[in-house]
């Protein structure tokens, strides 16, 4: 009976809130940073993984609805003002084509290569602004595991000392600050785990649309061409 007692307490005192409240105050900074970067994880995981996929639902339907528009001027003046990346590299064309046809004279070929370097610029701005968030997935995913294993160093360090000062080498003496060495290391890999396979998948997904809105630049680089050969 009595040891039945015993193990309950001592399952007690191993228990994850526990061995948050007995670790000393460098271990508890660890654990709470690195619970801070999970909730930080999982936010971005939940959030920018719903908007990255409505962002392309709706890119995929705004270059639909271009392609099979009669008008690019006309469905520019309705459509052009969509916050989506489609939009923004429309719109840089668009821009750049009614700036450079302005006057009597057109330069045809300064016209074609400012067109190129307009859309490339606004393609490549919208892929960096959605890239911006996941950087700190595999920031939080690289150091996390090293902050972790920071906290382990710590919580055995302290064990060595416990051992020291009471000239005792017994599993209860050690275990506490063990545990807590283990727990630290725990919270690191379930915030860096998380922020490494989103990281990746996010990162697929960007490519898939810096592909995706590429491909869409260079048809309206085509068209825009066969404009001025028109116009010519």
């Amino acid at each position: 009976m009595l040891d039945n007692i015993s193990l309950a307490a001592d399952a007690a005192t191993l228990s994850p809130i526990a061995l948050f409240l007995q670790a000393d105050w460098v271990v508890k900074a660890v654990m709470i940073g690195l619970l801070l970067a999970s909730i930080y994880v999982w936010a971005v995981i939940i959030g920018h993984g719903r908007g990255v996929g409505s962002l392309m639902r709706a890119s995929e339907r705004f270059e639909r609805d271009f392609w099979r528009a009669g008008n690019i001027d006309k469905f520019y003046d309705e459509n052009g003002r969509e916050d989506l990346p489609s939009a923004k590299v429309l719109a840089a064309g668009i821009s750049e084509w009614r700036r450079s046809t302005a006057g009597k004279r057109v330069d045809r070929e300064g016209t074609r290569e400012r067109l190129g370097i307009a859309m490339n610029s606004a393609l490549a701005g919208e892929v960096d602004r959605l890239a911006q968030k996941i950087g700190a997935l595999a920031t939080i995913g690289a150091v996390a595991p090293f902050v972790g294993l920071f906290g382990t160093v710590w919580g055995i360090m302290r064990s060595f000392t416990a051992i020291a000062a009471e000239n005792n080498s017994s599993l209860a003496v050690v275990a506490p600050g063990i545990a807590e060495a283990l727990f630290a290391t725990a919270i690191g890999l379930f915030a860096a785990i998380p922020a490494v396979i989103a990281y990746n998948s996010f990162s697929q997904r960007l490519n898939r649309l810096e592909s995706r809105l590429g491909r869409f630049a260079d048809g309206l680089h085509a068209t825009f061409s066969r404009e001025l050969e028109a116009e010519g």
